[in-house]
């Protein structure tokens, strides 16, 4: 099994492409009859999915993952503890698991960029659902502790009430582009023509 454009797409930290680069080379290897089981990356394809936060599909392929490769990479029952967590939505609980193996060099880079997207994921989350938001539940959600949490939002405009240790979200504007089509713009042309001659 050639893993090139995968090695590739690990080095040069284009994580969003792994799901779909390991996708493609497992219906490669499928329809050209190669036994994969024993070689197969499934922890990278996994945490692929997860980057993508395409958790069906992380979902599936564990559940395809037979139960004799399982058994004998715990870095892979790792990377799946991660996917649980997501599964049943344990915000907290992801970065406990991502925290609680010793990962290998092969699986470390996309991880931390997986780490680093999850708690972008939740400060977006938190921003679109609380005005307001305890100092403690924050730091729950962004996987930190209250300290590094409150820098962490101030930094984002957050304002901090000590006395209560609560916090009040700033809502972040939204900028909506008006487009225009081809078709609009050739009739507002055709229209200032005809009204021209």
């Amino acid at each position: 099994m050639d893993f090139a454009h995968l090695t590739e797409a690990l080095a040069s930290k284009s994580y969003e492409k792994i799901a779909d680069i390991c996708d493609d080379l497992m219906l490669q290897a499928a329809a050209e009859g190669i036994a994969f089981q024993d070689e197969w990356p499934y922890a990278i394809h996994i945490l692929g999915h997860l980057y993508v936060d395409d958790i069906n599909s992380a979902r599936f392929l564990w559940k395809a993952v037979p139960s004799t490769v399982r058994e004998s990479r715990p870095e892979l029952v790792a990377v799946w503890k991660i996917g649980q967590k997501l599964w049943t939505r344990d915000y907290g609980g992801v970065y406990g698991a991502i925290h609680g193996f010793d990962w290998s060099q092969e699986v470390q880079g996309l991880l931390v960029a997986f780490s680093d997207l999850y708690r972008r994921r939740m400060f977006q989350l938190l921003v679109s659902a609380y005005s307001t938001l305890s100092i403690h539940d924050t730091a729950h959600f962004l996987g930190m502790s209250e300290e590094e949490a409150k820098n962490y939002v101030t930094q984002e405009g957050w304002i901090v009430d000590l006395a209560s240790q609560m916090l009040t979200v700033k809502k972040q504007q939204i900028v909506s582009e008006q487009k225009l089509d081809s078709s609009k713009l050739q009739r507002l042309t055709e229209y200032v023509f005809h009204l021209e001659h």
